[in-house]
């Protein structure tokens, strides 16, 4: 895919440190959304990873897994409170997704946020090959384009966001948001999921720096900076491969039967964040059982919520308000030994998650605001049968790409109730023939392709 090498940058390397039973700390690969993604990509290419490993106050310099080198950023319990929790997750994730909580501000926030991009600079900067291919990945790290750029002028510099961009009234409440344009400025070509993003990133560029009006590239300090819209997908082959073989089919009817064999199952899977939309569905599903419109145990709902930003309050008081809400329907609505909310917070490994998409009669991926969300193509993908009914929200990136899903604004609660209804109710034969529709897509879309756009778009000359 490419003729020189690649250093990937991102807030995390893609590995977790596990401790044994007697002790013994090891690491392996994570499996978290980001890794999921860049896994075939870094395959191919034999690729350098700069992150963080994880741990506060270690300092690994270099680690090696699976032919992957990859090259430690240190971060002390300062750096994660006021640039990981503070700065990136309580001023810039609710910011960027339209302001579902209220981003809070911080002056040493920022200071700790310039900080850490500088480090990670300074690593890339060190590790790099001589024109090298840099991929800066996220939120987290909008400062290192620029700062990269001044350190080491011979690279290629890519960035590529894979959240939400917001639009212009909701960035410039951002106390340095010209800095932020700055850093981004500093890449070759910016990425995101979609064209609004990147339109509303243009209209910034010029609306802050008086840079001239531009819809793909912008002139910049004597360079063109490129912008498009690269929507990630998944590795369709891998999830296929889980899910199109017998332990994979027995699990799912395992699963079924472990329920009490109900008529039909309603899935949702998410990190625990407020931007998913869980409380929502939660109280669709709620009403639809007090209207009497599904039944226990004729209809159950299994609700994934795999921990995430534990240490944040919003997180751990959103947590308790899941809790609350899940024993408040099996209380209604549950009995001895039949619930009607099977919940899980915990994290789930790809053959129990591809089992549980297999057993789902409707997977409801209904985020509030989402940049793609993996887990809506991830359940297509699985359904190598092409069964089962996806109801996805409109305001996540996949919506642009999943036509056939049922689409639902998840802000309105009696619509929410309705399309869940057409979706556990919908003919088999419609709902099959809307899988094959996004299955073929998704074939034709695969992370392979998506990284091949974007990477062919970043080696390109002007």
């Amino acid at each position: 895919m490419l003729s020189r090498s690649l250093v990937v940058v991102s807030n995390r390397l893609p590995i977790d440190e596990t401790v044994a039973a007697d002790g013994a700390t090891a690491w392996r690969r994570s499996n978290g959304g980001l890794v999921r993604a860049l896994d075939p990509i870094v395959r191919d290419e034999a690729a350098v990873w700069v992150g963080w490993t994880g741990g506060i106050d270690e300092t690994p310099s270099m680690l090696d897994m699976d032919g992957l080198q990859m090259h430690s950023v240190p971060m002390s319990a300062e750096d994660y409170a006021d640039y990981y929790e503070g700065f990136a997750n309580a001023t810039l994730w609710p910011l960027y997704h339209d302001a579902v909580e209220q981003p809070v501000y911080h002056r040493r926030w920022w200071e700790a946020y310039h900080r850490v991009n500088q480090r990670f600079a300074d690593v890339t900067a060190r590790v790099a090959d001589r024109g090298a291919v840099v991929w800066v990945q996220d939120y987290h790290l909008q400062l290192v384009p620029a700062m990269l750029r001044k350190l080491r002028p011979d690279l290629r510099i890519g960035f590529f966001m894979h959240i939400p961009f917001p639009p212009g009234e909701l960035f410039m409440q951002l106390p340095k948001r010209v800095e932020l344009i700055e850093g981004l400025l500093g890449a070759d070509l910016v990425g995101f999921q979609r064209r609004g993003a990147a339109r509303n990133f243009a209209w910034l560029a010029s609306h802050l720096l008086a840079l001239p009006p531009a819809k793909r590239d912008i002139p910049y300090q004597g360079r063109t900076v490129r912008i498009g819209a690269f929507p990630i997908s998944i590795d369709v082959e891998e999830i296929e491969a889980l899910a199109d073989c017998p332990p994979a089919r027995a699990r799912a009817e395992q699963l079924r039967a472990d329920l009490g064999d109900p008529d039909r199952i309603v899935l949702g899977v998410d990190r625990l964040d407020y931007i998913k939309g869980i409380e929502q569905r939660l109280k669709a599903y709620r009403e639809l059982l007090a209207d009497g419109r599904i039944k226990v145990p004729d209809t159950v709902m299994i609700q994934v919520a795999v921990p995430s930003r534990q240490r944040v309050g919003q997180y751990r008081l959103l947590a308790e308000r899941i809790e609350r809400e899940v024993a408040r329907i099996n209380g209604d609505f549950g009995r001895v030994g039949v619930a009607a909310v099977h919940y899980l917070h915990q994290p789930i490994k790809p053959a129990e998650l591809t089992a549980l998409y297999l057993a789902a009669d409707v997977m409801a991926v209904t985020p509030l605001r989402d940049g793609m969300n993996l887990i809506a193509k991830e359940y297509v993908a699985a359904r190598v049968d092409n069964g089962g009914a996806l109801v996805l929200s409109e305001f996540c990136g996949a919506a642009a790409e999943l036509r056939q899903a049922y689409q639902v604004n998840p802000h309105d609660l009696d619509g929410m109730k309705e399309t869940l209804l057409r979706a556990l109710e919908a003919d088999p034969a419609d709902n099959r023939r809307r899988m094959r529709a996004m299955r073929r897509h998704l074939h034709a879309h695969d992370v392979r392709r998506w990284a091949y756009s974007y990477l062919s778009a970043l080696t390109q000359d002007p």
